[in-house]
């Protein structure tokens, strides 16, 4: 989603914020534009790429010690040069970028020209660079005053930041809905929509929390307000973020890297949580937990809430807690979740999945599911986000960051967090025997080096791959906890590659689906061994009386498919509770590979963002 960078110091702002956009660019944009101070609000922005937009710019005036940049993604109004951020008034007096969506805008846009003021786009964002100059026309006591006083109009999310002639030294920045952070620099001051373009240049941020308003000058933090004008105090917090993760480290994308990288992640997700001595009983320290541990343990069900890849996890994670815990579970799209009315206990706990933790629909889910008393369990990647910061405890999954749009080892440390908690519960609850608990722990514990041998096998999927072809169309197809990873799978084929692909269980074929196949339809099969492999190699028997093109991702040395199978993709024998860390490895490499023979812009597809902070 929208990104949003910001200077105030002693440097030439503009590289710096250049510089920032460009970190920003993973959460998917399609025009950027920078906004610099310097004897007047010069604005610089153009429909495109950050690189576009340099070009743009080469030959121009970027003097000036402040500054704000943004990449947008479009909501109201079609990606243009106009539409692009940073907004200006009509006299170029106010300057706003701003991620969210303004929900009267229509209604605020009326109002502002029925006074005389003058629009240049379509967007909501500059209505609100209008209503803090009409603030400003009204005599407000400061720049900071005229943006409180605006921002109380405004209905809707947004994360902003504003410069105003009226006062050529200061910087305004709010927030509501939408993520922003507050890096501390020495006589300098950063502002981003998240810490990892702030983390080269300091270590020290203030998290905004919902309707605040920060006034920033070289010299310090003026004071930050609500927007009822209550004062509160900053909160400096240290990050540990290393510019360097952003980097791809000799991979073609980020996206390789991250699957890649998977081995890494889950261990660091494990580490100092699962301990295995030896000849001694295995151990689980989930500190992140200890807030809520009687409601956890004594919770009469489970609500898993999540988008996307988040959401294909909360089903595994459903089956992890339901067989561990045996305690009902249900897993939701927190999309839909609150238009629902939904029937929320005190004595239910939700755990709200979000590899960002700024998903706008999983933050509202978890809100409501709050008011209406029960307990809320944050799954998040990202230090300090506001999912962390909603709920009432809850793991990070340490997977570092992750730029490619299309998740990945988020994915993996997901699902490993929730097994996490799974286990947890079900040790306390007395619902697993001491011997089960522990060899469920030493399985858990070999995982990662398990990835890495499916890893091993990537240039077998590059073939796979590539006699994909022309391909438009792709079936995916699971039994019990495979059939969330035949989701995931078709779901990161359509993300990068545009190949059209749905996720079905098996056995659901023939209720349907099954028309489709013909000689021309790829069926890409989950079927590692486990309860249902029986029912999975007869439902593939059904595929290839039809003639469909079988891909089989099968346990290590099942020679079931040998003879239906046009192509077989082995990953290690495990326990099938934790088959789906090990085959949706070769369905990332799949898609990938997919996507980069076919040219596709693998790390930035089209249409979509990284973090959806909007609705």
């Amino acid at each position: 989603m929208c990104g949003i960078v910001g200077y105030i110091g002693k440097k030439n702002a503009y590289p710096v914020i250049l510089t920032g956009l460009r970190h920003l660019e993973y959460r998917g944009y399609d025009s950027a534009g920078i906004a610099l101070f310097s004897d007047g609000i010069k604005v610089h922005k153009k429909k495109g790429r950050v690189s576009d937009l340099e070009k743009f710019i080469e030959g121009k005036d970027v003097s000036g010690t402040i500054g704000i940049g943004h990449t947008r993604w479009a909501t109201h109004g079609e990606p243009s040069d106009a539409n692009a951020h940073p907004h200006a008034t009509e006299n170029g007096d106010v300057a706003v970028v701003h991620n969210g969506i303004i929900e009267n805008a229509l209604t605020l846009r009326s109002f502002l020209q029925s006074r005389g003021h003058v629009f240049s786009s379509e967007t909501d964002t500059e209505v609100i660079a209008h209503l803090i100059e009409e603030m400003e026309n009204e005599k407000s006591k400061s720049f900071f005053d005229s943006v409180r006083r605006a921002l109380n109009r405004l209905v809707g999310a947004y994360a902003i930041a504003a410069l105003s002639v009226r006062e050529p030294g200061t910087m305004v920045v709010a927030k509501k809905g939408s993520p922003l952070v507050i890096g501390v620099g020495e006589g300098e001051f950063f502002v981003a929509s998240d810490a990892y373009p702030i983390s080269e240049h300091t270590k020290k941020v203030v998290y905004l929390e919902d309707g605040e308003v920060a006034a920033l000058t070289a010299s310090g933090i003026v004071e930050i307000r609500t927007i009822e004008n209550e004062k509160r105090t900053p909160r400096v917090k240290k990050i540990d973020l290393e510019i360097e993760a952003l980097e791809k480290d000799g991979f073609d994308h980020f996206m390789q890297k991250e699957i890649f990288e998977q081995p890494c992640a889950v261990r660091d997700c494990l580490r100092g949580r699962l301990s295995v001595p030896p000849k001694k009983a295995p151990v689980l320290n989930l500190g992140g937990l200890r807030d809520v541990e009687e409601k956890l343990f004594s919770a009469e069900r489970f609500v898993f809430l999540g988008c996307g890849t988040s959401w294909h996890a909360g089903l595994i994670g459903r089956r992890f807690f339901e067989t561990l815990t045996r305690v009902p579970s249900i897993v939701q799209y927190a999309s839909e979740f609150r238009y629902e009315d939904p029937l929320v206990r005190d004595t239910d706990v939700f755990v709200a999945v979000s590899q960002s933790g700024e998903t706008a629909d999983t933050l509202a889910a978890m809100k409501l599911a709050k008011e209406r008393g029960a307990t809320v369990l944050g799954v998040c990647n990202v230090v300090g986000s506001s999912v962390a910061r909603e709920a009432h405890a809850g793991l990070y999954t340490h997977a570092g960051p992750e730029i490619g749009v299309a998740s990945t080892k988020a994915f993996t440390t997901q699902i490993a967090a929730l097994f996490l908690i799974a286990a947890r519960c079900a040790e306390k609850r007395n619902a697993l025997g001491p011997r089960r608990f522990g060899e469920l722990l030493e399985t858990l514990r070999g995982i990662p080096e398990k990835i890495g041998d499916v890893l091993g096998r990537e240039e077998r999927i590059r073939d796979i791959a590539e006699r994909f072809g022309e391909t438009k169309n792709a079936v995916y197809l699971g039994r019990g906890i495979s059939f969330p990873v035949a989701l995931e799978g078709a779901l990161k084929l359509k993300e990068i590659s545009y190949v059209h692909a749905e996720g079905y269980p098996a056995a659901e074929m023939k209720h349907g689906p099954i028309a489709l196949v013909d000689e021309n339809m790829p069926v890409v099969i989950v079927a590692p061994r486990g309860e249902h492999h029986e029912k999975i190699v007869s439902n593939a028997e059904e595929i290839r009386a039809r003639k469909g093109k079988i891909i089989a991702v099968v346990s290590e040395g099942d020679a079931s498919f040998d003879s239906i199978a046009e192509d077989v993709i082995e990953i290690p024998e495990c326990d099938e509770l934790f088959s789906p860390f090990l085959s949706v490895i070769p369905l990332q490499l799949l898609a990938y590979y997919v996507a980069a023979l076919r040219g596709c812009d693998v790390d930035r597809p089209r249409n979509l963002a990284k973090s959806v902070t909007v609705e």
